[in-house]
């Protein structure tokens, strides 16, 4: 199976070939250094003047694909480290989200935002958060962070070809060099998947043959380790865990959640941002008010509320990971 930053690489292109209108742009993607990650290696060789730096600045990035999406293009814009994406809140916030409503809806304003989020790379305080979760309450904008479970190609080709609006496309960087999940691997680990609806769809896995004990709810880069100790309990400790993943995180829809608690009546939601005014809040409170019945309060795996270290191991001892969700899970079974 190809790795996550070769479709993400071949998906780019696919579009930039496809559809005359996609311009991609951003600090230092152009050949030979392919940008910080290398998921536009080789784009601007193949696409001269369609593919191309900008200077660093990345309010006049956005602003800049928010002129280009009103003349008809299809803007897609990267953002080096996702920690910059507080430098392009007020293009988002104030001006790209508003247009459509603002005239009718006559207006539309597609482009996406792709950044590259979270730590574990000890890359330090300023590169490696997980500040999605500023963005989750904007109108009029979807926030989609996909997994390797993912169709990676059809979500981006939802986002870019599909969508009136702006997109933040969150990639996390771990999974970079993830290979894509194989679904026969996955049923050899003992786990049913499905996919719904296509594009943006939430994945859930359900451990074969027996009820799930458990929920558990993730995205982005938390999704590997979940998997892992998912796979690990359901071998070693008959613990079945059902994991829903969905690629699009705002605007939520909690129907896949509520349908899974409803089954297992636990659940845990794990993500890698920190804890207070998180994801994981939101979806809890949903939970809550759709009066889902639970036979103990739901647990929330995240990070504290700190500022990340410098220091390699102690960012990787603060942000959470394998052991805090296989504690969480043995906690309520």
């Amino acid at each position: 199976m190809k790795r996550f930053v070769e479709v993400l690489n071949e998906s780019l292109a696919e579009l930039l070939d496809e559809d005359a209108r996609v311009r991609v742009f951003g600090e230092s993607i152009e050949d030979p250094y392919g940008g910080a990650f290398k998921v536009t290696k080789g784009l601007s060789t193949r696409f001269p003047g369609r593919v191309f730096d900008t200077p660093i600045s990345e309010a006049a990035i956005t602003g800049l694909a928010g002129g280009i999406a009103l003349r008809g293009g299809l803007p897609i814009v990267e953002i080096m480290f996702g920690d910059f994406l507080s430098l392009c809140l007020d293009q988002v916030l104030n001006s790209l989200t508003k247009f459509r409503v603002m005239y009718g809806r006559d207006l539309p304003v597609p482009l996406v935002i792709r950044a590259a989020m979270g730590g574990k790379r000890g890359y330090g305080p300023t590169h490696s958060q997980s500040l999605e979760k500023l963005f989750l309450g904007i109108p009029e904008l979807e926030v989609v962070a996909p997994s390797h479970l993912h169709d990676l190609r059809a979500a981006l080709r939802r986002c870019v070809l599909e969508s009136a609006g702006p997109t933040l496309f969150v990639e996390y960087k771990l999974l970079y060099p993830e290979r894509m999940a194989d679904d026969a691997e996955l049923a050899e680990a003992g786990f049913e998947v499905r996919r719904e609806p296509a594009g943006l769809e939430t994945v859930v896995l359900t451990p074969r043959g027996s009820d799930p004990d458990v929920t558990v709810v993730t995205y982005g880069g938390m999704v590997p380790d979940v998997l892992a100790v998912a796979a690990a309990l359901l071998r070693d400790e008959e613990i079945g865990v059902e994991v829903v993943a969905p690629a699009r995180i705002a605007p939520l829809d909690p129907a896949p959640v509520l349908a899974s608690l409803a089954r297992t009546r636990r659940g845990v939601v794990a993500e890698e941002g920190t804890r207070t005014n998180g994801w994981g809040a939101e979806l809890a409170c949903r939970v809550y008010e759709a009066g889902c019945e639970l036979d103990a309060p739901l647990v929330r795996v995240a990070a504290p509320d700190s500022v990340l270290p410098t220091s390699r191991p102690l960012e990787l001892a603060m942000l959470p990971g394998r052991d805090d969700v296989e504690r969480a899970i043995l906690e309520l079974v």
